[in-house]
């Protein structure tokens, strides 16, 4: 039992910004077992999230309240996937070789791609959160966080790590072909399935879809996933799931 907790506070701690310090000195050894609690730690975020919908519905214009539901998405997290995106950007960007691409998303500086894909991505979750009603918004905060780090499983799952020498995503690197990333889209599809059957399967499409194209940029590109890519597949599946429930609450 211990074990489990403190796997599940080491993935925690990592995803979040929450200020748990229980144990905090042993993360490094529960880092990999942690990542069974991705989608979990996901489905908090989420909630919270969502609960804050519902409540500032009513009172709060809902373009104010998009943009306030995007800086919590950012901000729990530290901005962490994020930033993943925009070294991610700087990299796959700069038509160079592999090893330079890898050393330009190791560069904490961030170019004109970099910019222009974190725009571009919030323009984007905005757009969709903005287009959703009150009641649809509330579940697509919900599941957007889920849908973001089910992906990280899931490019860990069916991807090699692309750094020899290792890194952060690394401490966290777990390979499970099946049961792990079988188990997040379950939840995903769970959760959504509450709403309406239909908004399930478009969700599980989106996923798939999204996980499946940027796995094989990555794959061609690099050889495999880093951190950073980790972190820019989270917020690219976050962003398609926003789309597919704005979709799916507007027809």
């Amino acid at each position: 039992m211990k074990s489990i907790l403190s796997s599940f506070l080491a993935g925690l701690r990592f995803l979040t910004i929450v200020p748990i310090s229980w144990q905090k000195e042993s993360d490094a050894q529960f880092f990999q077992k942690s990542v069974s609690f991705f989608p979990f730690i996901g489905l908090l975020i989420g909630v919270a999230g969502g609960a804050v919908a519902v409540l500032a519905s009513d009172i709060v214009p809902q373009s104010l309240l998009a943009a306030f539901l995007l800086l919590y998405l950012g901000a729990v997290s530290g901005f962490l996937h994020l930033d993943g995106l925009a070294d991610t950007a700087d990299g796959f960007f700069s038509s160079r070789s592999k090893d330079q691409i890898l050393a330009i998303m190791r560069d904490s500086r961030s170019g004109a791609m970099a910019i222009t894909a974190l725009v571009f991505i919030l323009l984007f979750k905005f757009a969709a959160l903005l287009s959703i009603s009150p009641h649809g918004l509330a579940w697509t905060v919900l599941i957007m966080p889920v849908a973001g780090r089910s992906a990280i499983v899931l490019q860990m799952a069916f991807l090699p790590y692309a750094r020899k020498e290792g890194g952060l995503g690394a401490l966290f690197y777990r390979r499970s072909k099946w049961a792990l990333p079988s188990f997040s889209l379950l939840l995903v599809f769970v959760l959504a399935s509450a709403n309406n059957i239909g908004l399930a399967a478009l969700l599980i499409v989106a996923i798939a879809a999204t996980g499946w194209l940027f796995g094989l940029w990555c794959l061609r590109t690099i050889g495999g996933t880093t951190g950073d890519t980790l972190g820019a597949a989270c917020e690219l599946t976050e962003a398609a799931a926003a789309a597919a429930c704005a979709i799916y609450f507007n027809v």
